[in-house]
């Protein structure tokens, strides 16, 4: 449906809460290695007190530095939803800042994200609530449009589609289909199981590093 300049199409279904719970306890960069290493965001940073993200995408698309999507994409966004905002990358003009965020930590979403500006960064970084941007800007933003919601985004140079689960902490953000979750994270926790058990060889000194040779070996013409 195309009212006032917005695109504006029905949330997609939430992801399983154990999937959501499962998450939570895993980085990024498990998820990322066990991802091809080619499905995380660039160049958005976290701007909260640190604290994990988790949930479902309710994506905005908006021209650079206009949030009227962004305000109507809350009445498309449930607990446990992460509004993730396309703004062209745009500095010039924040996108939301301090009311925005805490009006969505509110209402229960799980965090935001914008390929754009922010303002207010010093009262969100006193939150815990997830906020994650390119920019700061204290120039506040347009309310004219046009926008999308619930369509196909990009971020930080990631694809994000409606009801994708979006997972970020300290090292940035991935995003990925719920479909494919359960494998990815049986993945991830074997890989951190294989980490651990470096870990405690470097504890114990005897860290073996019989694999750069292998690496080495595989790089000679």
């Amino acid at each position: 449906m195309t009212t006032s300049g917005l695109t504006k199409n029905p949330s997609a279904p939430q992801a399983d809460p154990a999937i959501i719970a499962a998450l939570r306890g895993i980085a990024v960069a498990l998820l990322s290695d066990n991802l091809h290493r080619s499905c995380g965001s660039s160049g958005l940073l976290p701007y909260h007190s640190p604290a994990p993200l988790v949930g479902t995408a309710v994506t905005v698309r908006t021209r650079g530095g206009d949030n009227l999507a962004v305000l109507r994409a809350y009445d498309y966004c449930r607990p446990g939803d992460v509004m993730v905002i396309d703004a062209g990358g745009d500095p010039w003009n924040a996108v939301f800042g301090g009311i925005m965020s805490f009006g969505a930590q509110s209402l229960g979403l799980a965090g935001m994200i914008v390929d754009g500006a922010i303002r207010d960064v010093a009262e969100i970084r006193e939150r815990t609530f997830p906020v994650y941007a390119r920019s700061v800007s204290h120039r506040g933003p347009y309310k004219d449009g046009p926008g999308a919601i619930n369509v196909p985004v990009t971020v930080g140079g990631m694809v994000v589609c409606p009801g994708d689960i979006v997972v970020g902490d300290q090292d940035g953000l991935c995003a990925f289909s719920p479909d494919i979750a359960k494998s990815v994270i049986e993945k991830a926790l074997a890989q951190h199981a294989k980490e651990e058990a470096t870990m405690q060889q470097i504890r114990e000194g005897r860290w073996d590093r019989s694999f750069v040779d292998q690496l080495e070996a595989r790089c000679m013409n």
